[in-house]
């Protein structure tokens, strides 16, 4: 800031505008890269990496309207507010659900990114599902650019999943791509920078954590939160059933009695719970497989399916896919930063990857 100050003396006592002098414009260029998640926001900044991981949920004073918290803080709001106030998350199934809400989480983001005192309009470049409609990206782009961003392109999750694992997209060679988030799983053949065949199904994390909370509520007449529904995911949840099952101490409310009450339950019981939902997705990646040509099925049995995303870790699920669809799949490493890192490496490399750029 000094070095600008004295730099506009400079030119206002030799009364030429500051253009007329050849200073770099990567002296002053921000770039954001943005994972968009219903479950949580990522900011990548490049050259620094992730910075910046937090859920994406926003408290709101119902009287005047006005934000109160936004990411972690606002998290721990999530079912123990007044009536006054509400905690939410703005994002439903990876697009924006209200948009005056994603705009003030955006300014927020922006300022913990690039300090309060940056003057600089940064580059944002942010993910959307595969399956989002020309209406929801034009939304992502205008909050995005009334948050502050100078210019603001949107890239498609598994384009970003792909590049952020380390996959030469680019190369005439075809690549299943399965980000599964906490809204949507994302599914796309990539080959030649481009998407091949792709589905986005609004059916992932969450829709297991409901799954769950669905189970208790049935079997056990207890009632439990998000919160607690994705505890019970993270540490007991697997795709299939185990012959060690794994158990935990759920505490909710009896529906009955109205009374806080415990239970333990164990793996193969949630595994019950989300069947279901584990049936959709599946059924999602066969459709996608069934769509493509058969060279390009001949490199995805030969390269296998990635899986990025925070949902792709529950346990056994890469076994599931292979039992279901032949083709063996493996989970990259750090799924949960897997498009962050795509937003950041496509940030600064505009130009390669200009033909997955969808808009501006």
């Amino acid at each position: 800031m000094y070095f600008f100050l004295n730099l506009v003396k400079f030119s206002n006592a030799r009364k030429k505008p500051l253009a007329c002098y050849d200073i770099p414009m990567s002296l002053f260029g921000k770039k954001i890269g943005i994972d968009l998640g219903t479950t949580n926001i990522l900011v990548y900044v490049p050259k620094k990496g992730v910075i910046l991981d937090e859920p994406s949920v926003v408290a709101i004073s119902i009287q005047d309207n006005k934000v109160l918290a936004i990411g972690s803080e606002a998290k721990q709001m999530i079912g123990k507010t007044p009536e006054e106030i509400i905690a939410y998350r703005p994002m439903k199934d990876g697009v924006i659900a209200d948009y005056k809400v994603t705009e003030k989480m955006l300014e927020y983001y922006f300022e913990k990114a690039l300090g309060k005192w940056n003057i600089w309009k940064p580059d944002v470049l942010l993910s959307v599902p595969a399956g989002i409609s020309s209406t929801e990206r034009r939304a992502v782009i205008e909050a995005a650019l009334k948050a502050g961003a100078k210019n603001a392109y949107v890239v498609k999750e598994p384009i970003l999943a792909a590049i952020g694992a380390g996959i030469s997209i680019h190369e005439p060679n075809g690549y299943m791509i399965i980000d599964i988030g906490g809204g949507t799983i994302d599914i796309a053949v990539i080959s030649l920078g481009g998407i091949v065949a792709s589905t986005s199904v609004k059916c992932a994390g969450r829709k297991l954590d409901a799954a769950i909370i669905d189970y208790l509520k049935k079997t056990y007449n207890l009632a439990i939160g998000d919160r607690t529904a994705e505890k019970i995911k993270v540490k007991i949840g697997s795709a299939l059933p185990m012959d060690e099952e794994l158990e935990v101490i759920v505490k909710g409310r009896d529906y009955v009695t109205g009374l806080p009450r415990s239970i333990k339950i164990s793996t193969n019981e949630i595994t019950k719970a989300i069947e279901n939902e584990l049936k959709t997705m599946i059924q999602a990646i066969k459709d996608v497989l069934a769509q493509v040509p058969p060279e390009l099925a001949s490199d995805i049995i030969d390269n296998g399916i990635t899986l990025t995303g925070g949902t792709s870790q529950l346990r056994n699920l890469t076994e599931l896919i292979h039992r279901r669809t032949g083709v063996k799949a493996e989970v990259v490493d750090d799924p949960l930063f897997c498009v962050a890192r795509g937003t950041g490496i496509a940030l600064e490399h505009l130009d390669t990857y200009k033909k997955a750029i969808i808009s501006k």
